[in-house]
């Protein structure tokens, strides 16, 4: 049954990528381009692993003569790193991570967006755990990947239930080593974010304490390198019409998707898809809504003292195009 479905995924994705190719105008081929295309991506983001998996990128560049490298990174902050040094062109990560490398210095602009996605993180206790409310945190130990996504929704959902972040133990662990602590029950909590806290949940009986509904927005963001972005907008462009195809096929085909990815993902797929279903899957290019939207988290985090000086988020767009 896995099997059948994958081969309708591919099936229709390169179906997909052919009408991309003819629907595309005939300047962008002409176009200067580079000769690669590095994209940074973490196995868990489902819409890239995706995209790697079935070749409709490659296939779409391939007129155009530019080679796709794609690198693996275990989380955000790792990759905005790779950004910054030069070893990628293209990211996608959560919302704080490019706050952090913004605060530190990194040379990238923001491209792109996805639609909020507010139950794709959340903060986990144990199915046995007696903490019962957010309010029980005070205290209390929480596992978190440092600059990630889900370090301003701790910071949001304590607020809203009347405690500082400094009134919490914040334990800064990579999400295998979160998962780890939290089973052997070093740490109260986990904040953490799909598919691994759909994983915590359905083979361990995690509980959801809270989650970002009516609390954060969760975007992710699709990042450049700002040189690459200012010298290749139609290639930018292009890309983010097959990330688009891409997104539409999966919410319209979550059971597929969840199957061609549990191979990738090493996750049963009903794991995978209950994840998908709480992603957005809709891509945008950038706007100035979400930048403004963005700006209060880079606001939150300076007045905490998580980064050491003031931004504006505004900066890290690319210039106009000639």
């Amino acid at each position: 049954m896995i099997d059948r479905s994958r081969r309708r995924f591919f099936t229709l994705c390169a179906g997909a990528s052919l009408a991309l190719a003819l629907a595309l105008p005939t300047g962008a081929q002409s176009a200067d381009n580079p000769q690669q295309l590095r994209i940074g991506f973490q196995k868990s983001a489902s819409l890239l692993t995706l995209l790697k998996s079935q070749g409709a990128l490659e296939h779409r560049l391939a007129p155009l003569k530019v080679e796709v490298k794609w690198i693996e990174f275990p989380a955000g902050p790792q990759m905005l790193e790779g950004l910054n040094v030069g070893s990628i062109d293209f990211g996608y990560v959560g919302e704080a991570p490019p706050i952090f490398a913004q605060a530190a210095g990194a040379n990238f602009v923001y491209v792109g967006y996805e639609s909020p996605a507010p139950a794709a993180e959340a903060i986990l206790v144990a199915k046995d755990s007696p903490i019962k409310t957010v309010a029980e945190l005070k205290g209390k130990k929480v596992a978190l990947n440092k600059g990630s996504n889900v370090h301003y929704l701790l910071v949001k959902v304590l607020e809203k239930h009347g405690l500082k972040y400094s009134e919490i133990e914040p334990v800064f662990l990579a999400p295998a080593d979160a998962r780890a602590a939290f089973e052997r029950g070093s740490v109260d909590a986990w904040v953490i974010w799909d598919p691994f806290q759909a994983a915590a949940e359905k083979q361990i009986g995690a509980r959801i304490l809270a989650d970002g509904a009516g609390v954060v927005n969760n975007h992710a963001f699709f990042l450049a390198v700002r040189d690459y972005a200012e010298r290749y907008p139609e290639l930018i462009k292009l890309l983010f019409e097959v990330l688009a195809t891409q997104g539409q096929w999966i919410i319209q085909h979550y059971p597929e998707a969840a199957a061609a990815l549990s191979p990738l993902q090493g996750l049963d797929p009903a794991i995978i898809e209950l994840g998908l279903r709480r992603y957005s899957h809709d891509v945008h290019p950038i706007s100035d809504a979400v930048l403004t939207e963005q700006q209060k988290i880079a606001d939150t985090f300076f007045g905490l003292k998580l980064i050491p000086k003031p931004i504006q988020v505004k900066d890290a767009v690319p210039k106009a195009h000639p």
